[in-house]
Formats: C-alpha cells, structure tokens, sequence
C-alpha cells in the first residue's frame, strides 16, 4: 500500500475525553488521508491510554477496507508512570491479545527517562524489564522511549535481550547513539525535531540511518515539525517529517516514504495493509 506510516502518535490523547471527541478523531484521521498518510500506530502510555489507542485503532479497522486510513495499538506503561507498576498493563495486554482481530501490535512506549525522571530511576528500570519481557512472551514489537538514559537504557536491553522488533521512537541523540541502536539491532523512528534548527546531531543520525532501518512519526499531538512548531500536531504533519530526513539523505520524499512505510510494516506486522 503506498502512503506514509505515521510509526508513533497519540491521537487519542490529543482528542479522546473532549466534547466531541469522536467527530475530532474522524476529522484528525481524514486530514492525515488528505495528506497521503494511510497507516498509523496509536501508542498507549497507561491502561487508560492504551485502552483508548485500542478504540481508535478498532474504529478505523472496517473503514480501511473501504479506503479510508488503518490504525492499530501498541499497549505499554510510559517511563514517566512507571511507579504505578506493569501489573495493568500486562492483564490489558493479554485480555485484548485474545481477542486475535490483530489490533495489538506492541508493546509500549516504555524506556528511561532521566530528564524528567517524574518516576524514580529504579522504577523506570523494572517497569521496562518488564515490558521487554511481555514483548518477548507475546512475540510483539516495543516501542522505546529514552531521555539522557543511553548507558542504562542499553545495559537494561542486553540483560533482557532486545527482542526482534524494536523501536527506538522520537530519537533525541546523535550518530553516536544512532550507532548503538543500529548495532542493537534497532529501528530508530524520527520525529518533528529533524525541522528543528537547534536538531543538528539527529539530522545528522537521520542522515547516518539507513532507510531500511528508519522510520517517521509525528508523536502528535506533541513536537509539530517545523513550520508548525508549537501548534497542535497531527498526522497530516508527517510529510513534512519525511522531507526533512530526505533533505538530509540526498534522496527524494517518496524514496522515504516508501522504505519507512516498508520497515514499519515489518515491525509492525501489519503485513501489506
């Protein structure tokens, strides 16, 4: 299918518990259609979110078959809650796995973050542990969130091993770290920042990345790429991320749509959908 793959947003935060709240995501998905972004993942960060990101990715499963956009779900506890435990998190996972309708397809964002570090460090390091670990039970994909936690966040995936799937979403470091991730074996998703004028060490990441291995998001409603910065982001903003990587690549938007739209097929499974 061509198209952009929106590899991480969260659409139903940006939009879900409003007045209106289904019309807006509608209006959201529609725009990101206009757009030419056909696929996307909504990523849970708690059981509510999760659970959220499950409806929207249910509710746009029988309008993909006539043409519209297909969402799917990843289910995970975000750094900043690790405090309150995987425990919710692992009994949502494994009712919705049993569903089977293909929904679910990671587990995530999980990971370190010292920069806000709004959960204690040790915390941050089981509840990830421990997400590792559900991935590699159920065979899915994880998505990873990482703030100034490089030397833990890796020495976390060798102890637990990094499962075959993995994502490394909104990459915030430079060659250097896009090197580890890559000799991890990792994807590694960029996000809006590539437009920043201060981004300088990820656009040189990007640059470094290779388009087998690199994906494109938004992270909406968060980090509106340039020149949207500051606003409410959504993804019909994807291309605009997808210039930005070509731009420092040499190569053309579509080669990047294309190959990242491929390699997030395949960590997400979602087969040619």
């Amino acid at each position: 299918m061509a198209g952009w793959f929106d590899s991480h947003c969260h659409v139903q935060e940006g939009f879900l518990g409003e007045e209106g709240a289904e019309e807006a995501v509608v209006a959201v998905l529609a725009r990101a259609e206009a757009a030419g972004v056909n696929r996307l993942v909504c990523i849970g960060t708690d059981p509510t979110t999760s659970a959220q990101a499950l409806a929207v990715a249910r509710s746009t499963a029988a309008a993909a078959a006539g043409g519209g956009p297909r969402a799917w779900a990843s289910v995970g506890l975000h750094p900043h809650e690790a405090s309150e435990g995987v425990d919710e998190v692992a009994a949502l996972l494994e009712r919705e796995l049993v569903a089977g309708d293909g929904a679910v397809v990671a587990v995530g964002e999980c990971g370190l973050d010292y920069y806000y570090e709004h959960s204690p460090r040790d915390a941050q390091r089981r509840a990830f542990a421990a997400q590792i670990a559900l991935a590699h039970a159920h065979g899915l994909a994880l998505v990873i969130h990482a703030r100034d936690a490089w030397d833990d966040l890796f020495d976390v995936l060798e102890a637990e091993g990094v499962p075959e799937r993995t994502v490394l979403h909104c990459f915030t470091g430079g060659v250097a770290e896009v090197e580890r991730c890559l000799d991890a074996g990792m994807y590694v998703s960029f996000s809006g920042i590539v437009t920043f004028k201060n981004a300088a060490d990820v656009r040189a990441a990007a640059a470094r990345c290779p388009l087998d291995r690199l994906l494109v998001e938004t992270d909406s409603p968060f980090l509106a790429p340039v020149p949207h910065r500051g606003r409410t982001n959504e993804p019909a903003y994807l291309p605009l991320v997808g210039a930005a990587v070509a731009e420092v690549k040499g190569c053309r938007p579509d080669d990047v749509m294309e190959r990242s739209a491929a390699a997030a097929s395949l960590v997400f499974a979602t087969g040619g959908v």
